[in-house]
């Protein structure tokens, strides 16, 4: 550089310039996502994006060699997670512990203050807290055992707390202008909730002290959610992504019709159309109209709408072969259902229903539909919950490769903290890291998810 300088002294001090600007202009990799504005549907500019593309190609690749090693016949796996996702899922479940409020709940706060990511200078509210204690509970927590038990419990006391002291009014809260609400829907507090309660009565025994609450404040929450329908099976008071309001309602239906509470059939497969109706599987082509625009949160919840009866109508078609009502060569179809003893309108019915869950299937998890409103919110993640979830509902063996493509990219966008935040609309941190939890973990509810899967159809 000595002799450089002396020879050609405006070369070198060029050269140096450009060395000095390039270290300054680096990105700092532990730094975290920088936002351009706190306003909705606005992006943010992540300074890992480098990285995160060549880190998600490694994570693939050694999360599907690390899980997916068969032990049995029955489609699923058996495994240990790999220390690397272990790991993740610690991060983010040691964050959310940090981030309960005294009451018990979590809160995502307003959507007109979405630049506060402060988990506690923010109200609680019973969605996020729901979501927070789905992941628990799947996370292997109950209210009588798991490391994470005192949470859950202060979290269902918070819950029931709430819910019975607004059964009486529209809302089972009284905060409104959340995050959820507004980017969701009114009724989504119900929903979750619904969920949560489901999943927690499952696992709790009849005779543990909190199980008759959870019961009744379970109740509340189904007769709130028919209570919003709408006779086309929509959900009603639905906002920015309403369609994922409505498709978490059916969700959250057939969840409480697993856990033994009362659900009118009617209004679940008035739910199940909805969703259905949303799609067209001869052209590909999904009704955005409820779904802010975006193929997306409408292809999810067209999956999530068509599992059940997808995998139904898919069992029974196997066993009526085996059984020689049809040829085995045979495909689903209405002529076929037809001659395994179906009406005419139910096979036209349950045709759609699969067509529709084969085809939606397949376009959520296409690169270009993934990418969703550009960057991830917290509608993206429950998007690719419920596409994970509705493959497992349905025992489809290519949940596989579902969870290949989305487990690395959920470690790669990882705060280093153990958080998840969204990039637009929802961007709470705490409904965000729930979500990612679930989607994470999915693997440890398959046997609860292909319960809720399990045909209950009749001719």
């Amino acid at each position: 550089m000595t002799s450089l300088l002396k020879r050609k002294p405006t070369l070198a001090l060029a050269i140096l310039l450009i060395a000095i600007t390039c270290l300054a202009l680096k990105p700092k990799l532990d730094a975290p996502p920088t936002k351009t504005s706190s306003n909705c549907c606005t992006s943010t500019t992540c300074t890992k994006n480098g990285q995160h593309k060549q880190n998600l190609k490694i994570q693939k690749a050694c999360i599907f060699k690390s899980i997916f090693k068969e032990e049995d016949n029955s489609g699923y796996p058996s495994f240990k997670n790999p220390e690397s996702l272990t790991k993740s899922l610690d991060d983010g479940i040691a964050w959310v512990l940090k981030a309960q409020q005294e009451n018990g709940g979590w809160g995502a706060g307003l959507s007109s203050r979405q630049g506060i990511i402060d988990p506690h200078a923010v109200q609680t509210d019973p969605a996020t807290s729901a979501m927070v204690g789905l992941a628990l509970i799947r996370n292997k927590n109950t209210l009588n055992s798991g490391e994470q038990r005192a949470a859950l419990n202060d979290l269902c006391d918070y819950l029931i707390k709430t819910i019975d002291q607004n059964k009486s009014k529209a809302y089972i809260t009284q905060n409104r202008g959340t995050q959820i609400q507004v980017k969701l829907g009114q009724h989504i507090d119900a929903v979750i909730s619904a969920q949560f309660l489901s999943n927690l009565k499952e696992k709790t025994g009849k005779n543990h002290p909190k199980y008759q609450n959870i019961s009744k404040a379970l109740k509340i929450c189904v007769e709130k959610i028919q209570g919003a329908m709408d006779e086309k099976g929509k959900t009603s008071g639905g906002s920015w992504a309403g369609v994922l309001q409505s498709s978490m309602s059916t969700a959250a239906l057939e969840a409480a019709e697993m856990a033994g509470a009362s659900v009118n059939t009617s209004k679940l497969e008035q739910a199940r159309n909805y969703q259905k109706s949303n799609y067209d599987s001869k052209t590909g082509r999904a009704k955005t109209d409820d779904g802010a625009g975006i193929l997306l949160y409408s292809m999810s919840s067209s999956v999530r709408g068509a599992a059940k009866e997808a995998r139904s109508i898919r069992e029974h078609f196997e066993k009526a072969k085996k059984e020689g009502l049809i040829d085995k060569k045979a495909t689903i179809s209405v002529q076929n259902l037809e001659k395994m003893g179906y009406s005419t309108a139910r096979s036209q019915r349950l045709n759609t229903a699969y067509k529709v869950y084969e085809s939606a299937k397949k376009n959520a998890q296409r690169k270009d539909i993934m990418n969703g409103f550009g960057n991830n919110g917290g509608e993206e993640f429950i998007s690719f919950l419920q596409t994970g979830e509705s493959l497992i509902l349905n025992k489809d063996v290519s949940w596989k490769t579902w969870f290949q493509n989305i487990s690395g990219k959920m470690m790669a966008i990882q705060n280093e903290n153990g958080s998840w935040n969204g990039h637009h609309c929802i961007t709470s941190p705490a409904f965000c890291t729930a979500t990612c939890l679930l989607i994470l973990s999915i693997q440890n509810d398959y046997k609860i998810l292909e319960k809720m899967g399990a045909s209950s159809d009749s001719k």
